[in-house]
């Protein structure tokens, strides 16, 4: 007889020879299917530490061009401060001129400082109050036909 592709077994319940047969049993199959998943959960925990490195060193480099580019910006707002305050000075005193650049600065700080503090206090508490609500439902419905069934 000869093994078809169906199994083992062949697909139409035929016998294999003895020599032909897998003579390995239930437990050593079962220890083995153990290590098997033993070793790949190690090693998908190590391809994802390794691709979470990647991206962190991805993020880093990211945030220093920010950080960077941030820097830059600042001499850029420096010069345009110079460049406002130096056209100002044309038509008034430069003590004038620098003033009141400063002011509509402190101005735009104002106005952005209340934008944050709305957008602050509409995040907090950084907690998902929808989500809190609903799981304090579910509770409440668990006891309620947990004490149902008791009765």
């Amino acid at each position: 007889m000869t093994r078809r592709e169906n199994g083992p077994e062949g697909g139409s319940g035929t016998k294999l020879p003895d020599d032909q047969r897998d003579e390995r049993s239930l437990a050593d199959l079962t220890k083995q299917l153990s290590e098997q998943a033993s070793t790949l959960a190690r090693r998908e925990i190590e391809l994802a530490k390794a691709e979470m490195a990647i991206k962190a060193k991805r993020l880093g480099i990211g945030a220093g061009a920010f950080g960077a580019a941030a820097a830059v910006g600042l001499f850029a707002l420096g010069a345009l401060t110079a460049t406002l305050i130096l056209a100002l000075a044309t038509a008034l005193a430069p003590w004038l001129a620098a003033l009141i650049v400063a002011a509509v600065y402190a101005a735009i700080a104002g106005v952005l400082a209340l934008v944050g503090k709305r957008r602050v206090e509409a995040g907090t508490p950084p907690i998902p109050e929808e989500t809190v609500d609903s799981v304090k439902e579910d509770v409440e419905w668990t006891k309620t036909k947990a004490k149902q069934a008791r009765t």
